[in-house]
């Protein structure tokens, strides 16, 4: 994108409620730092989201002394909603939001919108939890936001690792997608649109920042971490039973870059290497009980099921009841199909080589699992997981 870009590249959003104190000097201080360090034209947008102080009256203020700030005013609470509704409104093609206070170093502002700018990510959070942070804030803090990040990550399986950081960005394309799936218009806002991008399949860029507490934060703790477990509950429970898939929502265009065929391939080729390990482990297992064919049929059964219901997850991003059934029964023709060729090969080397050893038919085993394996990826991204 060209420097001379005659239109807002940058829109921040800082959102507001009762802020008359803090709101002046931390619009100021931010504007002096894009002005000197941006190189692009840029936007900061006040939303007050129903400030009863003078916090409208300064907004106003400063959006007249400074054409690079604008401001907006909604007659509901909800630092979500006033989020959505400022970047739902915005032109810029990256869209960020920062908290009030500014507890975020702000030379870590051009690193995350960068990676937007260029087009290497859609989404780019801060974290305070990188090795590289450097943070300053008390016990208290510190343990609710390290309990509430590892609950994520053990309940919704997220990859990011700060969602509550107060300093991300957006590019605006996405943004358009995001947003309409977004419930939460409170604190939980951010953790439901970072969890919708990454089971989407988009590509979340972490900055790590420095950050310093503010001692006069009036967030009260307690309600929003009830607020946050109760958001936890209603969108795992709605990806656990298939009610929502945001890769199925957002269309396949948003996923083609983490779900292609070469992350597929690699992915799948993971699964089948420990497929086919287990399988022979079975077999071995199973040949003195039942003999070979059976120790194999009875092998691949129990590793083909296993092997679909893992690449359903892995693989293929699929998460769910939904249409489960009919990915097994799918799973278990290219079983028999991958049944044919292993036991075939088995007829055949007994029918050449009656004396064949255990490790001869082992490694046979294994060349016709191989050539097996390309067939039951083709198979499975073409037909079985298909749409």
């Amino acid at each position: 994108m060209p420097t001379h870009h005659p239109e807002p590249v940058l829109d921040v959003v800082v959102p507001v409620f009762n802020e008359e104190t803090d709101l002046e000097p931390s619009v100021r201080r931010l504007h002096a730092h894009l002005s000197e360090t941006f190189p692009y034209a840029f936007r900061i947008t006040v939303a007050d989201n129903a400030s009863t102080d003078r916090t409208p009256q300064t907004a106003a203020r400063l959006a007249e002394e400074f054409p690079e700030v604008a401001w907006l005013r909604l007659a509901d609470k909800g630092r979500g909603r006033a989020l959505s509704h400022a970047w739902s409104l915005s032109t810029a093609p990256v869209l960020a939001y920062m908290d009030v206070d500014l507890s975020t170093d702000l030379t870590a502002l051009l690193p995350l919108v960068a990676p937007l700018i260029s087009g290497h990510s859609d989404i780019a959070i801060g974290t305070r939890l990188a090795p590289g942070s450097r943070v300053v804030r008390g016990p208290k803090r510190e343990i609710t936001s390290r309990c509430y990040n590892a609950l994520l990550r053990s309940t919704l399986s997220v990859g990011f690792s700060d969602a509550q950081c107060g300093f991300k960005a957006v590019r605006r394309d996405v943004a358009e997608r995001l947003l309409p799936l977004v419930q939460d218009s409170g604190w939980f806002f951010d953790t439901e649109l970072l969890v919708i991008a990454e089971r989407a399949g988009l590509r979340i860029h972490e900055v790590p920042v420095d950050w310093v507490d503010d001692p006069d934060s009036r967030v009260d703790l307690l309600a929003t971490a009830l607020a946050d477990l109760r958001g936890i509950v209603r969108i795992g429970g709605a990806l656990r039973r298939g009610a929502f898939r945001p890769a199925a929502v957002l269309g396949r265009a948003t996923t083609e870059a983490t779900h292609g065929p070469a992350r597929q391939l690699v992915r799948f080729a993971a699964v089948g290497a420990v497929s086919t390990l287990a399988n022979l482990l079975l077999y071995t297992a199973l040949r003195p009980l039942t003999g070979p064919q059976s120790a194999n049929a009875l092998a691949l059964l129990l590793c083909a099921v296993a092997n679909t219901a893992a690449n359903r997850r892995f693989t293929f991003g699929l998460s769910g009841r939904g249409h489960a059934v009919r990915h097994q029964g799918r799973g278990l023709v290219v079983f028999l199909i991958g049944l044919a060729l292993t036991a075939g090969s088995l007829a055949v080397l007994h029918h050449a080589a009656p004396t064949a050893t255990h490790r001869t038919e082992l490694v046979v085993l294994l060349a016709a699992n191989l050539g097996a394996t390309l067939l039951r990826f083709l198979l499975f991204r073409t037909w079985v997981f298909r749409g």
